[in-house]
Protein backbone atom coordinates (compact mmCIF):
# COMPACT_ATOMS: atom_id res chain seq x y z
CA UNK A 1 0.00 0.00 0.00
CA UNK A 2 1.30 3.10 -0.99
CA UNK A 3 2.04 5.36 1.73
CA UNK A 4 0.49 9.51 2.54
CA UNK A 5 2.99 11.59 2.26
CA UNK A 6 2.95 15.38 3.38
CA UNK A 7 5.22 17.86 2.27
CA UNK A 8 5.59 21.37 3.13
CA UNK A 9 7.11 23.73 0.16
CA UNK A 10 8.71 26.97 0.05
CA UNK A 11 9.80 28.30 -3.38
CA UNK A 12 11.77 30.69 -2.98
CA UNK A 13 14.32 32.85 -6.14
CA UNK A 14 17.32 31.06 -5.66
CA UNK A 15 15.86 28.04 -3.46
CA UNK A 16 13.93 25.29 -3.35
CA UNK A 17 12.92 24.25 0.16
CA UNK A 18 10.96 20.99 1.24
CA UNK A 19 9.82 19.64 4.48
CA UNK A 20 8.75 15.85 4.43
CA UNK A 21 6.83 14.85 6.90
CA UNK A 22 7.66 11.13 6.68
CA UNK A 23 11.36 11.08 7.42
CA UNK A 24 11.37 14.62 9.40
CA UNK A 25 13.20 16.12 7.08
CA UNK A 26 14.23 19.26 5.43
CA UNK A 27 15.91 19.23 1.55
CA UNK A 28 17.27 22.64 0.11
CA UNK A 29 18.21 22.47 -3.27
CA UNK A 30 19.39 25.24 -5.46
CA UNK A 31 15.94 26.85 -7.87
CA UNK A 32 17.67 26.45 -11.24
CA UNK A 33 17.73 24.93 -14.65
CA UNK A 34 19.89 24.67 -17.50
CA UNK A 35 18.09 24.42 -20.75
CA UNK A 36 20.07 23.34 -23.90
CA UNK A 37 19.27 24.76 -27.60
CA UNK A 38 15.96 26.15 -26.09
CA UNK A 39 13.90 23.08 -25.41
CA UNK A 40 15.54 20.34 -23.26
CA UNK A 41 16.41 20.19 -19.60
CA UNK A 42 20.16 19.49 -19.46
CA UNK A 43 20.46 19.97 -15.48
CA UNK A 44 18.55 20.76 -12.63
CA UNK A 45 19.68 22.75 -8.86
CA UNK A 46 23.68 22.46 -8.12
CA UNK A 47 24.30 20.99 -11.14
CA UNK A 48 23.14 23.50 -13.05
CA UNK A 49 24.19 26.30 -10.50
CA UNK A 50 27.74 25.23 -11.14
CA UNK A 51 27.21 25.65 -14.58
CA UNK A 52 26.97 29.69 -14.04
CA UNK A 53 29.48 31.11 -16.14
CA UNK A 54 30.85 28.42 -17.65
CA UNK A 55 28.22 27.27 -19.85
CA UNK A 56 28.20 26.84 -24.34
CA UNK A 57 26.20 29.18 -26.30
CA UNK A 58 23.63 26.86 -26.32
CA UNK A 59 22.92 25.98 -22.56
CA UNK A 60 21.19 28.87 -20.54
CA UNK A 61 21.13 29.30 -16.84
CA UNK A 62 18.30 30.57 -15.30
CA UNK A 63 15.91 30.54 -12.47
CA UNK A 64 12.07 30.36 -12.72
CA UNK A 65 11.21 32.56 -10.07
CA UNK A 66 12.09 36.26 -10.46
CA UNK A 67 11.88 39.18 -7.01
CA UNK A 68 9.88 35.82 -5.24
CA UNK A 69 7.03 35.34 -7.90
CA UNK A 70 6.89 32.42 -10.83
CA UNK A 71 7.92 33.65 -13.86
CA UNK A 72 7.92 30.56 -15.82
CA UNK A 73 5.81 27.67 -14.87
CA UNK A 74 6.53 24.82 -16.89
CA UNK A 75 10.10 25.36 -15.80
CA UNK A 76 9.32 25.86 -12.08
CA UNK A 77 6.49 22.38 -12.25
CA UNK A 78 10.00 20.30 -13.74
CA UNK A 79 12.09 22.14 -11.19
CA UNK A 80 9.65 21.05 -8.47
CA UNK A 81 8.48 17.65 -9.68
CA UNK A 82 12.19 17.01 -9.85
CA UNK A 83 12.66 17.65 -5.77
CA UNK A 84 9.68 16.23 -4.78
CA UNK A 85 10.31 12.87 -6.55
CA UNK A 86 13.97 12.97 -4.99
CA UNK A 87 12.97 12.59 -1.38
CA UNK A 88 12.64 8.90 0.11
CA UNK A 89 9.68 7.27 -1.12
CA UNK A 90 8.48 9.72 -4.08
CA UNK A 91 5.08 11.96 -4.08
CA UNK A 92 3.71 8.72 -2.68
CA UNK A 93 -0.64 8.14 -3.23
CA UNK A 94 -2.79 11.10 -3.29
CA UNK A 95 -0.05 13.42 -1.30
CA UNK A 96 -0.83 16.80 0.73
CA UNK A 97 1.51 19.88 -0.24
CA UNK A 98 1.31 23.04 1.78
CA UNK A 99 2.69 25.80 0.16
CA UNK A 100 3.79 29.12 1.29
CA UNK A 101 2.68 31.93 -0.48
CA UNK A 102 2.34 36.08 -1.14
CA UNK A 103 0.50 37.47 1.26
CA UNK A 104 -0.21 39.94 -1.70
CA UNK A 105 -1.11 36.97 -4.33
CA UNK A 106 -2.92 37.63 -7.32
CA UNK A 107 -5.81 35.42 -8.97
CA UNK A 108 -2.86 34.78 -12.34
CA UNK A 109 -0.11 33.72 -8.97
CA UNK A 110 -2.64 31.60 -7.62
CA UNK A 111 -3.48 29.55 -10.60
CA UNK A 112 0.10 29.47 -10.96
CA UNK A 113 0.81 27.90 -8.21
CA UNK A 114 -1.95 25.72 -8.47
CA UNK A 115 -0.65 24.49 -11.75
CA UNK A 116 2.83 23.74 -11.04
CA UNK A 117 2.02 21.65 -7.94
CA UNK A 118 -1.32 19.71 -9.26
CA UNK A 119 -0.12 17.87 -12.16
CA UNK A 120 1.32 14.28 -13.17
CA UNK A 121 1.58 12.23 -9.69
CA UNK A 122 0.38 15.01 -7.83
CA UNK A 123 -2.67 15.60 -9.33
CA UNK A 124 -4.57 13.86 -7.05
CA UNK A 125 -3.30 15.46 -3.90
CA UNK A 126 -4.76 18.14 -1.68
CA UNK A 127 -3.13 21.34 -2.35
CA UNK A 128 -2.74 23.94 0.88
CA UNK A 129 -1.30 27.08 1.13
CA UNK A 130 -0.45 29.40 4.07
CA UNK A 131 0.89 33.09 3.22
CA UNK A 132 4.78 33.49 4.04
CA UNK A 133 4.50 35.88 6.52
CA UNK A 134 2.24 33.61 8.71
CA UNK A 135 4.83 30.74 8.37
CA UNK A 136 7.88 33.36 9.52
CA UNK A 137 6.15 33.98 12.66
CA UNK A 138 5.37 30.50 13.20
CA UNK A 139 8.99 29.90 13.07
CA UNK A 140 9.71 32.85 15.52
CA UNK A 141 6.66 31.29 17.93
CA UNK A 142 5.13 34.17 18.05
CA UNK A 143 1.26 33.28 18.97
CA UNK A 144 -0.51 34.98 16.21
CA UNK A 145 -3.82 34.61 17.95
CA UNK A 146 -3.20 37.01 20.77
CA UNK A 147 -0.78 39.19 18.72
CA UNK A 148 -1.71 43.34 18.51
CA UNK A 149 1.07 43.94 16.36
CA UNK A 150 4.27 42.11 15.09
CA UNK A 151 6.57 43.32 12.13
CA UNK A 152 8.18 40.55 10.28
CA UNK A 153 10.84 41.16 7.86
CA UNK A 154 12.38 38.66 5.39
CA UNK A 155 15.53 39.22 3.19
CA UNK A 156 14.83 36.85 0.40
CA UNK A 157 17.40 36.78 -2.91
CA UNK A 158 15.83 39.34 -5.25
CA UNK A 159 13.56 40.86 -2.81
CA UNK A 160 12.69 41.91 1.25
CA UNK A 161 9.04 41.22 2.26
CA UNK A 162 7.95 43.73 5.32
CA UNK A 163 4.57 42.25 6.91
CA UNK A 164 3.00 42.98 10.04
CA UNK A 165 0.16 40.87 11.72
CA UNK A 166 -2.24 41.74 14.27
CA UNK A 167 -6.07 41.00 14.81
CA UNK A 168 -5.16 37.51 13.66
CA UNK A 169 -3.81 38.05 9.85
CA UNK A 170 -1.63 39.41 7.67
CA UNK A 171 -3.11 43.81 8.02
CA UNK A 172 -0.08 45.23 5.68
CA UNK A 173 2.80 43.82 3.96
CA UNK A 174 4.74 45.34 1.11
CA UNK A 175 7.50 43.87 -1.29
CA UNK A 176 11.08 45.83 -1.77
CA UNK A 177 13.31 45.00 -4.66
CA UNK A 178 16.56 44.64 -2.14
CA UNK A 179 17.79 41.00 -1.12
CA UNK A 180 20.54 39.03 -1.50
CA UNK A 181 21.68 39.16 -4.78
CA UNK A 182 21.29 43.43 -4.63
CA UNK A 183 23.79 43.43 -1.87
CA UNK A 184 25.99 40.84 -4.04
CA UNK A 185 26.01 43.22 -7.24
CA UNK A 186 27.14 45.95 -4.86
CA UNK A 187 30.08 44.08 -3.23
CA UNK A 188 30.56 43.00 -6.90
CA UNK A 189 30.59 46.91 -8.28
CA UNK A 190 32.92 48.09 -5.24
CA UNK A 191 35.64 45.66 -5.50
CA UNK A 192 35.64 46.52 -9.24
CA UNK A 193 35.91 50.28 -8.09
CA UNK A 194 38.33 50.14 -5.48
CA UNK A 195 40.28 46.83 -6.83
CA UNK A 196 40.27 47.31 -10.57
CA UNK A 197 38.82 43.68 -10.07
CA UNK A 198 36.13 41.68 -11.63
CA UNK A 199 34.83 38.82 -9.20
CA UNK A 200 31.82 36.20 -9.53
CA UNK A 201 28.59 36.76 -7.90
CA UNK A 202 29.40 33.62 -6.15
CA UNK A 203 32.63 34.98 -4.87
CA UNK A 204 30.98 38.20 -3.80
CA UNK A 205 28.40 35.98 -1.86
CA UNK A 206 30.94 34.14 0.26
CA UNK A 207 32.79 37.80 0.76
CA UNK A 208 29.20 39.33 1.90
CA UNK A 209 29.50 36.97 5.21
CA UNK A 210 32.96 36.26 5.81
CA UNK A 211 34.24 39.31 5.55
CA UNK A 212 31.64 41.96 6.28
CA UNK A 213 31.08 43.76 10.04
CA UNK A 214 28.23 46.17 10.04
CA UNK A 215 30.24 47.07 13.49
CA UNK A 216 33.26 47.82 11.69
CA UNK A 217 35.32 45.45 13.53
CA UNK A 218 36.85 43.10 11.53
CA UNK A 219 40.08 44.06 9.71
CA UNK A 220 41.17 40.97 7.76
CA UNK A 221 41.45 40.58 3.96
CA UNK A 222 41.04 37.83 1.68
CA UNK A 223 43.06 37.12 -1.15
CA UNK A 224 40.15 36.61 -4.16
CA UNK A 225 40.78 35.67 -7.83
CA UNK A 226 38.55 37.24 -10.48
CA UNK A 227 39.80 39.47 -13.82
CA UNK A 228 41.66 42.48 -14.32
CA UNK A 229 39.56 45.01 -15.66
CA UNK A 230 42.08 47.30 -17.09
CA UNK A 231 44.09 44.08 -18.68
CA UNK A 232 41.29 42.02 -19.37
CA UNK A 233 43.60 38.92 -17.47
CA UNK A 234 42.72 36.49 -14.59
CA UNK A 235 44.91 37.75 -11.19
CA UNK A 236 44.72 37.94 -7.37
CA UNK A 237 44.06 40.57 -5.13
CA UNK A 238 42.95 41.29 -1.79
CA UNK A 239 39.56 42.28 -0.74
CA UNK A 240 39.21 44.25 2.90
CA UNK A 241 36.69 43.92 5.15
CA UNK A 242 36.20 47.48 4.83
CA UNK A 243 35.53 47.26 1.14
CA UNK A 244 33.14 44.47 1.20
CA UNK A 245 31.51 46.31 4.11
CA UNK A 246 31.09 49.46 2.58
CA UNK A 247 29.42 47.98 -0.20
CA UNK A 248 26.95 46.28 2.27
CA UNK A 249 26.32 49.45 4.21
CA UNK A 250 24.67 51.32 1.88
CA UNK A 251 22.43 48.01 0.97
CA UNK A 252 21.46 47.90 4.61
CA UNK A 253 20.76 51.63 5.00
CA UNK A 254 18.57 51.97 2.18
CA UNK A 255 16.34 49.05 3.82
CA UNK A 256 16.23 50.54 7.48
CA UNK A 257 14.85 53.79 5.61
CA UNK A 258 12.40 51.62 3.70
CA UNK A 259 11.60 49.71 6.77
CA UNK A 260 11.20 53.50 8.48
CA UNK A 261 9.01 54.62 6.22
CA UNK A 262 6.83 51.15 6.31
CA UNK A 263 6.46 52.55 9.92
CA UNK A 264 5.70 55.63 10.13
CA UNK A 265 2.58 54.63 7.85
CA UNK A 266 1.73 52.12 10.41
CA UNK A 267 -1.30 52.99 12.91
CA UNK A 268 0.05 54.26 16.46
CA UNK A 269 -1.58 51.64 18.46
CA UNK A 270 0.23 49.16 15.86
CA UNK A 271 3.40 50.53 16.19
CA UNK A 272 3.22 51.18 19.58
CA UNK A 273 2.72 46.74 20.19
CA UNK A 274 5.85 47.03 17.73
CA UNK A 275 8.18 49.08 19.21
CA UNK A 276 7.89 46.91 22.47
CA UNK A 277 7.99 43.40 20.53
CA UNK A 278 10.51 44.67 18.31
CA UNK A 279 11.06 43.55 14.39
CA UNK A 280 11.59 39.86 13.68
CA UNK A 281 14.34 39.22 10.64
CA UNK A 282 14.80 36.29 8.49
CA UNK A 283 16.37 35.66 5.90
CA UNK A 284 19.81 33.92 4.46
CA UNK A 285 21.32 38.24 4.99
CA UNK A 286 20.80 37.78 8.46
CA UNK A 287 24.02 35.82 8.60
CA UNK A 288 25.78 39.28 8.40
CA UNK A 289 27.87 39.66 11.22
CA UNK A 290 26.40 43.09 13.01
CA UNK A 291 23.30 42.94 11.26
CA UNK A 292 20.66 43.11 14.30
CA UNK A 293 22.56 45.60 16.65
CA UNK A 294 22.79 47.90 13.42
CA UNK A 295 18.79 48.00 12.86
CA UNK A 296 18.15 47.94 16.47
CA UNK A 297 20.10 50.92 16.52
CA UNK A 298 18.45 53.25 13.87
CA UNK A 299 15.17 51.85 14.38
CA UNK A 300 15.42 52.27 18.05
CA UNK A 301 13.45 49.16 18.84
CA UNK A 302 14.44 45.15 19.48
CA UNK A 303 15.31 43.33 16.77
CA UNK A 304 15.18 40.19 16.62
CA UNK A 305 16.97 37.44 14.56
CA UNK A 306 16.12 33.82 13.13
CA UNK A 307 18.27 30.90 13.94
CA UNK A 308 16.75 29.52 11.21
CA UNK A 309 18.25 32.05 8.22
CA UNK A 310 16.53 31.18 4.99
CA UNK A 311 14.87 28.22 6.55
CA UNK A 312 12.28 30.06 8.78
CA UNK A 313 9.52 29.79 6.31
CA UNK A 314 9.80 26.10 5.54
CA UNK A 315 10.28 25.62 9.90
CA UNK A 316 7.27 27.32 9.74
CA UNK A 317 5.44 25.40 7.32
CA UNK A 318 6.96 22.51 9.84
CA UNK A 319 5.21 23.84 12.46
CA UNK A 320 1.52 23.98 10.69
CA UNK A 321 2.19 20.04 8.87
CA UNK A 322 3.42 18.72 12.70
CA UNK A 323 0.02 20.45 14.13
CA UNK A 324 -3.53 19.89 13.09
CA UNK A 325 -4.70 22.84 15.20
CA UNK A 326 -2.29 24.89 13.22
CA UNK A 327 -3.11 23.64 10.21
CA UNK A 328 -6.49 23.76 10.27
CA UNK A 329 -6.08 27.55 11.48
CA UNK A 330 -3.39 29.37 9.20
CA UNK A 331 -3.99 27.20 5.96
CA UNK A 332 -6.27 27.56 3.12
CA UNK A 333 -6.62 25.32 0.06
CA UNK A 334 -5.28 26.50 -2.88
CA UNK A 335 -7.72 26.05 -5.60
CA UNK A 336 -7.21 26.92 -9.73
CA UNK A 337 -10.19 29.77 -8.95
CA UNK A 338 -11.10 31.53 -6.28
Amino acid sequence: MALHHIYGIDIGTSTVKIYDQNNDSIIKEKNMIAIENNESVFAIGSEAYNLLGRTPQNIEVITPMSNGRISDISLMEAVLHTYLKRCPGGTGYRPTLIMSVPSDMTEIERRAYYTIAHRGSLRHGKLFAVEKPIADALSFGIPLSRTNGSMIINIGSQSTEISIIADSRVVISRNLPLGGRSINDAIVANVRRKNNLHISSKMAKRLKISLTDMNGRKMEGRKVVGIDTEKGIPRDGIITAYTVTDAVRAQIEDLTEEIKKFLERTPPQIRTCINQEGVYLCGGSTRIAGLGEFLNNHLECPVRLSGYYDLSTICGIKELVTHQDLMNRWTFPLNKRK
